[in-house]
């Protein structure tokens, strides 16, 4: 039999305050950095393109495509369309430095391969990435949105011990939490 040890509680983990504490001072040769994207694995492009541009609003900012790797790179952002460039190159270069991009990995031949599943979302065993999370000005409204365009829910934003935000799936079983500051108590 295999003793199952409790987890850990808050007052054995990290206290309050105790996470300022832990962060040292930014160095000043780290001045100009900034976290310019995530990148998740997708199976279809046409799929996951479709969803974060109609469903999610987001636009195409630039694509790479690395022939002699067999992948292509999509990178997408918040953005309105008449700042994103033209030329491809330019193009190519403002969607590398664009700050806080969702950049979509496509494996060439996932999207017509039968015997592929699909990729891990670090939500079920073993457990690793969990999700990204969207701001939206209105939780309730976006997700009667979702809801009529059949998008996949994981929580709405009345179930569960956490109310007013929600959780959704992207085509690939990514996990996406929409949110905004009003969960916050005063």
């Amino acid at each position: 039999m295999v003793e199952v040890k409790p987890k850990a509680t808050m007052a054995s983990s990290m206290k309050e305050g105790d996470a300022d504490k832990a962060c040292a001072v930014p160095d000043e040769a780290t001045k100009g950095f900034y976290l310019q994207q995530t990148m998740m694995r997708i199976k279809d492009p046409r799929k996951s393109l479709d969803f974060y541009s109609r469903v999610m609003g987001m636009r195409l900012l630039g694509a790479i495509d690395i022939t002699d790797l067999q992948f292509t790179v999509y990178f997408m952002g918040y953005c309105e369309e008449s700042k994103i460039p033209t030329d491809k190159l330019v193009r190519q270069k403002f969607a590398l430095t664009y700050p806080g991009t969702l950049e979509l990995k496509y494996n060439y031949g996932t999207d017509t391969d039968e015997e592929f599943n699909g990729y891990h979302n670090g939500n079920k065993e073993p457990k690793g990435f969990g999700h990204i999370g969207m701001y939206v000005p209105d939780v309730y409204a976006a997700c009667e949105r979702f809801e009529k365009l059949n998008v996949p829910f994981i929580k709405k934003p009345d179930s569960g011990k956490m109310k007013g935000l929600a959780f959704i799936q992207d085509p690939d079983g990514y996990w996406i939490e929409i949110l905004n500051e009003k969960i916050l108590k005063e």
